[in-house]
């Protein structure tokens, strides 16, 4: 079954009957193709192709594995043998498998303009100078940062520095548990500063925690101060970045509604990235790896409404065909800055390798990388942590 995608009003399209708006262009021509793969085969094990789920089908297909940021940078960590680690994500993707592997593997992203809107929301200076104002506001003693790995690695190095931790979208609640638990626990005097995406940290501390929204407060970096009084900052017992991910902060509440008029007996299903009333009125809320895990262990002929990236949705309704999987939005969401990631570029950095030049090598600076990992492993030392995104 074709994917389904909302159209206007109650009606609905099919890939077959009506083009999605915003397609992306057709796949590149068969002789890139071929070049991709004897270009791999002339590298063998030396290469190892890392693919984020939300990459481009023919840029999966050369993907040695395929999965989330921190699985990918934990899987070119375990294979040592391989000198170069193409990644197929965006650059924070890249600074953690820089920090996590070895140094003579070197870290190559094909197009260095594939960033990350919601980790760029989040400047190092910005971050130090709230850090600043929050202590003049008296609560720094008592604050703990727990950054989301889509964040750069001066940030995750910033966290390490300040006793935190990091978090994936699975493990979010663990390590905001943990945060509370180093001033006396959710009833005690911690406060957590979440960083980048207010809309996990809300979600985690409301749905998971148990904490009311009016418990957290919103710090944007563009107003003095965050925008927020001394008082509000007092009585916070969360301080959310203004930070937000491009592709899930679009999906909307009157989607969710349209879905369940046109499609009998859905079950709609959102990335808790997703804004607040989003998550709530979603059936189920998980990560890209609990999307497709839930889907797949679904019986045939349920019926899906996906709230992530366009990419991974259209790849799952072709893995699932039984199933009838739609994507939420009627306005077609790719992820911008994961789609410069095509296989013109992939070829260039193949090809590159073979003729002996490293192209787009991602460093991260050592300081950087030695505190970075600081709050990587206090994450891995979470009660019961498996760390997956």
């Amino acid at each position: 079954m074709p994917l389904l995608v909302l159209g206007q009003g109650r009606e609905l399209a099919t890939e077959r009957g009506v083009e999605c708006p915003g397609e992306l262009p057709a796949p590149s021509e068969p002789g890139l193709v071929e070049r991709a793969r004897v270009a791999k085969a002339a590298l063998g094990n030396k290469v190892f192709i890392l693919g984020h789920h939300y990459q481009r089908d023919e840029v999966i297909e050369f993907a040695d594995v395929t999965g989330d940021s921190f699985k990918l940078a934990k899987e070119a960590a375990a294979r040592p043998e391989a000198s170069y680690i193409v990644f197929c994500g965006v650059h924070f993707m890249a600074e953690a498998a820089d920090i996590l592997t070895a140094d003579h593997q070197q870290v190559v992203l094909p197009d260095l303009a594939a960033g990350c809107s919601m980790a760029d929301m989040a400047a190092i200076g910005q971050v130090a100078d709230a850090w600043d104002d929050l202590a003049e506001m008296g609560v720094a003693d008592t604050l703990v940062p727990v950054t989301y790995m889509n964040s750069a690695a001066a940030i995750k190095a910033f966290t390490g520095r300040h006793g935190g931790t990091i978090c994936t979208s699975s493990n979010a609640k663990t390590a905001m548990q943990w945060a509370f638990d180093q001033h006396g626990g959710v009833g005690g005097d911690a406060k957590v500063l979440f960083l980048p995406d207010q809309h996990l940290g809300r979600n985690t501390a409301v749905r998971e925690l148990g904490l009311s929204l009016q418990d957290c407060v919103v710090f944007d970096p563009h107003k003095p101060a965050g925008g927020l009084t001394r008082e509000q900052v007092r009585a916070a017992r969360v301080i959310l970045w203004r930070g937000h991910c491009s592709v899930h902060g679009r999906f909307s509440l009157e989607a969710v509604a349209a879905a369940r008029v046109a499609i009998p007996h859905v079950r709609v299903i959102v990335h808790p990235e997703c804004q607040y009333d989003v998550v709530e009125a979603a059936d189920v809320v998980g990560s890209t790896e609990r999307i497709i895990q839930t889907i797949a262990a679904a019986p045939d002929g349920s019926s899906w409404v996906v709230g992530t990236e366009l990419n991974l949705v259209r790849r799952l309704a072709t893995m699932f065909p039984k199933q009838n999987i739609a994507f939420l939005e009627k306005n077609v969401c790719y992820c911008s800055t994961m789609n410069r990631i095509d296989l013109p570029h992939l070829v260039w950095a193949l090809e590159s390798l073979v003729a002996g030049r490293v192209i787009n090598q991602i460093t991260v600076d050592a300081d950087v990388a030695k505190w970075a990992k600081v709050a990587l492993d206090q994450m891995l030392a979470l009660p019961g942590e498996t760390a997956k995104d």
